[in-house]
């Protein structure tokens, strides 16, 4: 019988949405928010922590945060693992911020990671928009994505992996509410979190 693999869930560094979103209470309309520089300081420190963790491969959203933090975090680590850009762990869409750009913006970009596989539109973008034009997912297809994410991550492979990616979605998956940066185990032997 084989083991389970070593999976960390790493919630992206503090964003501009989330900075702003802190201040004031309410969606400052940034899609695809970026890291501020308290981002990049944060994931500077996660990067020492997470720097003798011998991944194979680590899983970032195509949300710009997650992927500045994926760089961050594992552009020069030692055992350097494969990057992979998944869309099935991508943000809850509820906000400006979740809201994603083109693959091909993606692509131009970050001209070292892989994204030919994503569809050029990888958002949710179905439906009528909100009074703010976002197209708010519905809970039931988020669900039906935590729980599909769940099972791609059981058909890995790799033994020790990374997952970058966002608080909501990662709540969902691990029952744990992350803050910017912050890391957690996620044992798929263990029952599903709330999805």
């Amino acid at each position: 019988m084989s083991m389970s693999p070593r999976i960390v869930c790493i919630r992206h560094g503090e964003s501009t949405f989330n900075a702003a979103h802190r201040a004031t209470g309410r969606d400052p309309f940034h899609t695809d928010a970026r890291l501020t520089e308290r981002g990049h300081e944060q994931v500077r420190a996660a990067r020492a922590r997470l720097r003798e963790i011998p991944f194979e491969l680590v899983v970032t959203s195509p949300l710009t945060r997650a992927i500045e933090t994926t760089m961050g975090l594992f552009g020069e680590h030692p055992a350097a693992p494969q990057i992979l850009v998944e869309v099935l762990h991508r943000e809850c869409q509820e906000s400006s911020c979740d809201v994603g750009r083109a693959a091909s913006q993606i692509a131009a970009e970050f001209p070292h990671l892989r994204v030919d596989h994503l569809p050029e539109i990888w958002w949710h973008a179905e439906g009528e928009p909100n009074a703010h034009g976002i197209h708010v997912e519905p809970r039931h297809l988020f669900d039906r994505r935590v729980r599909e994410f769940r099972a791609w991550l059981g058909a890995r492979t790799e033994r020790t992996i990374a997952v970058v990616g966002h608080g909501t979605f990662f709540y969902h998956l691990t029952g744990q509410w992350l803050d910017n940066c912050e890391s957690t185990a996620l044992d798929l032997a263990a029952e599903p979190a709330l999805a």
